[in-house]
Formats: structure tokens, sequence, C-alpha cells
């Protein structure tokens, strides 16, 4: 319990740096949004009356004050400088899609890792080991950007096996175009998944409670999956809890390559315009959902090894 509730603690301080340094990067990063929604024809004065309205000509510590007191009390960053609504409804309207896509991502990353790293392990130092080392961190190498156009251009433009780009209405639909990019995103850190399991399987796999489950006479899957399996799978999980945030990265900029409409097509409008509402409220949102993974992976992680809830 202890232990859970100093997770409590580090995530509250995790999102209350996000929230300064959102506020702050925003702000000191050259450029006038007020100039960026007018245009290059506006007059000073329309462009320090629009300033006034937005209260960007208050000290920086007035704003900070004003932009933590309406978090605190609406759970909203304030209105889009650029959309002209709350920030908090524009987010959400397009949240739904991106954890859509993160969320298949990572149930693609277990699926790639444990069948993989159990071959490599069971393999050890043959070719299989060789090549499921190798081929996973070659295609880890690739830009996001190219990848995802090569996967387009065969399995879209050429098999016609998922759209082009996009997820359509529906359940099927969407799912259909969700596929490419979540695979592509989920190459991104499978290998080094692949490279964790496989050392904890190998370590798993010459501990005395595996030598004893085999003078039992059971099988080598039973003993592989069962004895084995379970108990490196804890620290994969972790790690991937701890990943969370390059996974979520990766789907922000995955988006735009397959037309996706979640948080980051909103994201780049948002930072091209300095929107800064928009922003910090993107901000804040990944970074309370990238802290409700990693707790949740904590007990998880406590549940599948019991070495685990005795030190809690």
């Amino acid at each position: 319990m202890n232990r859970l509730w100093r997770r409590l603690a580090q995530a509250v301080l995790v999102v209350a740096g996000v929230v300064v340094m959102t506020f702050l990067l925003l702000h000191i990063i050259p450029g006038d949004p007020a100039e960026q929604i007018l245009g290059n024809h506006a007059t000073a004065d329309q462009i320090a009356q629009l300033r006034a309205n937005w209260g960007l000509d208050r000290p920086l510590i007035v704003q900070f004050g004003s932009f933590v007191g309406r978090l605190l009390t609406h759970a909203d960053t304030g209105n889009s400088l650029f959309y002209g609504v709350p920030a908090r409804s524009l987010i959400m309207d397009r949240a739904g899609v991106t954890l859509e896509l993160v969320l298949l991502a990572g149930i693609f990353c277990v699926l790639l890792t444990v069948p993989l790293a159990l071959w490599a392990a069971v393999r050890k130092d043959r070719l299989p080991d060789q090549l499921i080392r190798i081929i996973p961190a070659i295609g880890a190498g690739m830009p996001a950007l190219w990848l995802g156009l090569m996967l387009i251009i065969v399995f879209s433009v050429r098999l016609h096996w998922f759209p082009v780009g996009g997820a359509g209405p529906g359940p099927w639909l969407t799912f259909r175009g969700l596929v490419l990019p979540a695979f592509t995103a989920a190459l991104a850190i499978t290998p080094l998944l692949i490279r964790s399991l496989r050392v904890e399987l190998l370590e798993v796999l010459q501990s005395d409670y595996v030598a004893a489950a085999r003078t039992r006479s059971l099988s080598e899957s039973r003993v592989l999956f069962v004895h084995a399996a379970r108990n490196a799978l804890v620290p994969m999980l972790t790690l991937l809890g701890l990943n969370l945030a390059y996974l979520v990265g990766g789907t922000v900029v995955v988006e735009q390559v397959f037309a996706i409409d979640g948080l980051g097509g909103l994201m780049f409008t948002s930072i091209s315009n300095r929107d800064f509402p928009v922003v910090q409220g993107i901000a804040l949102f990944l970074a309370i959902v990238v802290v409700l993974v990693n707790l949740l992976t904590e007990i998880v992680s406590a549940l599948v090894d019991p070495r685990l809830r005795s030190n809690a």
C-alpha cells in the first residue's frame, strides 16, 4: 500500500511538472498568436486589442495563475484562440480515436513481442534468434513517415487490404483504418521489448524452479508457457508501461501519415497557430493517460507477481 501511495504522489508531481513546462515553453517560443490569427495586414491596435481580450497582455505569473485556477475549477485550459470554443471539447472530440490507436498499438506490441521472444530464447544463438534480434531492429530504425508510406503502398494501394487513410464510421471500419498506423507505431518499441523479454526468459529458463518442473516430466510447452513466460512477462509489462510515452508520441506523428483525425492533427494545427490552450490541454491529457497506464501497469504486475504484492 505504501508503494501505491508513493506512485500516486509521483504521478501528481509528473502532471504538475507537465502543467508548468507546457505553459512556460509555449510562452518562451517566439511568435504572437494574435498576429498569427489576424495576419500580416493587421494594425498594431488590432493586435493589441486581441491580446487584451485573450489576457495575453498581463504579466506571465498572472496568466499562469489564471491558467491553473481554470484548470482546477473547470478541468479546462480555456477557450481555443483559433477555434473559439473550449479546448476541452476539441480534445474530447479527437481523443477517442487516438486512444484506440494507442491501445491497438500496445496490443500489437504484445502480440509481436511474446511469440518472437519465446522463439528467440528457445533457439538461443541459432539462426531464428539472430533474425529475431536483427529484423525488428531494422524496422525500428526506419522513420515512421517512410515506414507508414511503404505499408500504405503495399497493403492499401496494391493489395487493397486496408484503407489508404482515415478511420471510417463503425467498429469494423475504424479497426481496419487503425491497423496499419497502429502497426507502424508498435514497431518503434517492439525491438526493445523483444530484447528485454528474451533476456528475462533466458534467465528464467536457467532457474531452479524451471529445472524442478522439468524433472516432474512436464511437457516443454507447459514449462515454457506456464512456469517461464509468466515470470518473464512482469518486466516486459513494466517496460511497456514505461515506454508508453514514446508510443503515444509515435502515434501523434503516425496520425499525420495516415490522415487520422485525432489529437495528432489537432496538436500540429494548434502549434502552428500558437493556440496555447489547446496545446496545453493536449499535453496535459496525454500526460494523465501515461500516468494512469503506468499505475495500471504497477497493479497488473503486482497481481501477476506475488512478490510485488508483498513489497507494496
